[in-house]
């Protein structure tokens, strides 16, 4: 008895090892070759500022044709707007030395839909700023570039007081950035080249 259940045992054990990998052969990965994304947003004397990312990395794998994975790294020491005294303070906002990273990592695929090169995502997924974690949700306008090329551009708002974050100031406290932030991006991912056409896929809630 022993015998057959240790052989029941070894089985399931091989056909778990057999799924797992044939899983991670069928898993394709994209990397961000190039990117561009701003830190927009306005202070109370109504003066427009833009902070730019000058290093993005990330990389997202996909299986079955859908996104499975997708992690976005920023220094926050590449946050550059041009300003000596406005890196400082953006740099002294996230508290860099012990905050180096804003990083974001998708928990969920909510939709793709495909129109012939056009590619519309929704994830939801954690961004963590400042040792503060938030879900929040990317709307990305994508299209197929070429064969394993994309690109994908949106806009996320940020509310800097949701991470625990004060609003940089400037000239003794009398500028001062507005709580509300937006992050616009444009990402290109290159890799291996993937049948998004082949793939519609919107979740139910």
């Amino acid at each position: 008895m022993k015998t057959i259940l240790l052989n029941r045992r070894t089985a399931l054990v091989l056909m778990c090892m057999f799924f797992t990998a044939g899983m991670l052969v069928h898993a394709q990965t994209l990397a961000i070759k190039s990117s561009t994304v701003t830190i927009n947003g306005e202070t109370n004397v109504n003066h427009d500022f833009a902070i730019k990312a000058t290093e993005v990395n990330g990389k997202m794998t996909v299986a079955n044709n859908r996104p499975q994975t997708l992690t976005v790294e920023i220094p926050v020491r590449s946050l550059i707007s041009g300003e000596k005294l406005m890196d400082k303070k953006t740099h002294e906002a996230f508290n860099e030395p012990k905050n180096p990273k804003i990083l974001f990592q998708m928990t969920e695929l909510k939709s793709v839909q495909v129109n012939g090169d056009q590619i519309a995502v929704t994830v939801t997924g954690d961004l963590s700023l400042k040792g503060a974690t938030n879900k929040v949700t990317l709307k990305a306008d994508g299209k197929e570039v070429s064969p394993g090329v994309y690109t994908f551009q949106g806009a996320l708002p940020i509310k800097m007081s949701d991470y625990g974050m004060k609003a940089p100031t400037a000239m003794l406290g009398t500028m001062k950035t507005k709580d509300q932030v937006t992050v616009n991006y444009k990402v290109t991912f290159e890799g291996a080249v993937i049948d998004f056409n082949s793939t519609a896929y919107t979740q139910n809630n």
